[in-house]
């Protein structure tokens, strides 16, 4: 299965991501991460895109659709994956089911989970996320955060009228409550789609 996890920043998708991961096996696909990762190894890609992640700006989507093709041409995604935050733009969206439906199989994306939580929610996680990491992201401060969830209106909300247009299957899950709840309405409505109980 080919699940989409979207949501605002600090919302977690990454930890959504990783009981699906645990649950059904599906290697989990964070832009995000492959991104910091270039940036902290100092690679080409790396020093090209720090700037803008370190101001909460949007990579270009030649760029991470390049990232995203290549990583889904591996092995371990022909049963399934998960997309942590991506994508984060119609572009971006519409350059995911080009590629999706070229690399043959069921063609496009399966369906499209929707964590939602107010901003304040959102702040106090991004905060939390900031004190257990000791700063270790530089988009962890409430400057960054305000632009990442202004970018996120503007670029990334287009995204899910584009998937509704689309007639993908898509939950919406509120996420004010515990990460085992939140998982536990995520696995229930992915077991039904799968035909499991």
């Amino acid at each position: 299965m080919k699940v989409i996890l979207f949501g605002p920043p600090g919302v977690g998708k990454g930890t959504q991501g990783l009981w699906l991961q645990e649950r059904y096996g599906w290697p989990v696909l964070s832009t995000g991460d492959m991104l910091r990762g270039a940036v902290e190894e100092g690679t080409e890609l790396g020093l090209r895109v720090k700037p803008l992640m370190d101001g909460g700006q949007l990579v270009s989507d030649e760029i991470v659709l390049g990232i995203i093709e290549e990583r889904l041409g591996r092995e371990d995604c022909r049963d399934g994956f998960v997309l942590d935050g991506f994508p984060r733009s119609v572009g971006q969206a519409e350059g995911l089911e080009r590629i999706l439906e070229a690399g043959g199989g069921s063609g496009g994306s399966d369906c499209l989970i929707v964590l939602e939580a107010g901003e304040e929610v959102l702040k106090g996680r991004i905060r939390f996320r900031s004190e257990e990491t000791g700063g270790a992201r530089s988009d962890d401060t409430d400057e960054v955060m305000r632009e990442r969830l202004e970018v996120y209106a503007r670029h990334t909300l287009p995204v899910l009228d584009f998937y509704e247009k689309r007639g993908t299957d898509i939950k919406r899950v509120e996420c004010g409550g515990s990460v085992e709840s939140i998982a536990e309405e995520i696995c229930t409505w992915l077991d039904k789609k799968k035909g499991v109980g």
